[in-house]
């Protein structure tokens, strides 16, 4: 008999909120609703994710668990977002607690990047493998780690901070800090590039006739634009000079990226590989496969709902 649970997809642009069962080849997805992160207000975003999971226990039935991805920093065991950088306003929520008193089943908390990662691990790209690299790349940087066939937390749960280390003296800020790999490598950071860029060429007079957003840059890029594709080399190069430091350090078999990743790997592959190559030691490697994540647009909803499907499963 098939299992329901319900995740709940929290991000720094959309929550989403999705039922769904688990099956052997995967987890199917019976529905799912989406709507924007309203900015500063946890409460009101707390108010939409009940309701939601209300109406998917009205239409589907009890659950046997909740699921909530979030990117960190979180307390995993005491189920609290401790004030991400993406999330202002959600500081020290007890968002277990509250889903678990209201839906009366049992809720776990986990980092987006490994949820995600754990989702890649089990359904997607990084199956059949042991250690394994899973990379956010979306509206900030993370990474989840698989490392024995296990996942990896660290101490207090901040392993894979990634976007926290620094590739160069100035550059684009994320995650407070300037020069940092998510201030290369994600949404945001793609956007600081870009004015960086157009900064540069206007003093000679250069204009574009894009919009300033990563996927106008990318579209632009593909178009053939001088400065899109400027941007891109600068963002892949970048993202080389990161994962050179996962490979040598972590010695993968696997690196699976998401999000913007995923949709642009053609156009950034090249000069990430530029890097890399000349960057990480050839044995480690040859030894690690990059690829793009497998499981797409869904990747958010089934790695919540793994979230939920893990605690049954033990």
């Amino acid at each position: 008999m098939k299992q329901l649970f319900f995740g709940v997809d929290i991000g720094g642009t959309k929550i989403a909120v999705s039922a769904g069962v688990e099956k052997d080849e995967g987890i199917l997805i019976l529905d799912k609703v989406s709507f924007p992160t309203v900015k500063n207000d946890y409460k009101e975003n707390l108010k939409k994710i009940r309701e939601y999971l209300e109406n998917f226990r009205d239409t589907y039935g009890e659950a046997k668990g909740i699921g909530i991805s979030c990117g960190g920093p979180l307390d995993q065991e005491e189920g609290v977002i401790q004030s991400p950088p993406n999330l202002p306003g959600w500081d020290d929520i007890p968002i277990v607690e509250i889903i678990k008193k209201h839906m009366q089943v049992p809720v776990d908390l986990e980092n987006d990047a490994d949820a995600c990662a754990l989702a890649e691990y089990r359904y997607g790209a990084g199956r059949g493998t042991k250690n394994m690299i899973f990379i956010t790349f979306g509206t900030g940087l993370g990474a989840g780690l698989i490392l024995g066939g296990q996942l990896y937390r660290g101490t207090n749960n901040c392993a894979g901070e990634i976007g926290h280390v620094r590739l160069s003296k100035e550059g684009p800020v994320g995650f407070g800090k300037e020069g940092s790999f998510e201030g290369y490598c994600s949404g945001g950071g793609i956007v600081q590039l870009g004015k960086l860029v157009l900064s540069e060429f206007h003093e000679k007079n250069r204009k574009v006739r894009w919009k300033n957003t990563a996927k106008d840059i990318f579209a632009a890029a593909r178009m053939g634009d001088e400065l899109a594709g400027e941007i891109v080399r600068r963002c892949g190069q970048k993202l080389g000079a990161g994962l050179a430091i996962l490979v040598d350090i972590l010695n993968p078999e696997c690196i699976v990226m998401g999000s913007i990743y995923a949709k642009n790997s053609d156009l950034l592959y090249p000069h990430m590989m530029e890097i890399l190559t000349t960057e990480s030691l050839p044995k480690s490697r040859a030894a690690c496969r990059i690829v793009p994540a497998q499981l797409g647009d869904s990747l958010g909803d089934i790695g919540s709902l793994c979230i939920a499907a893990r605690r049954y499963r033990q």
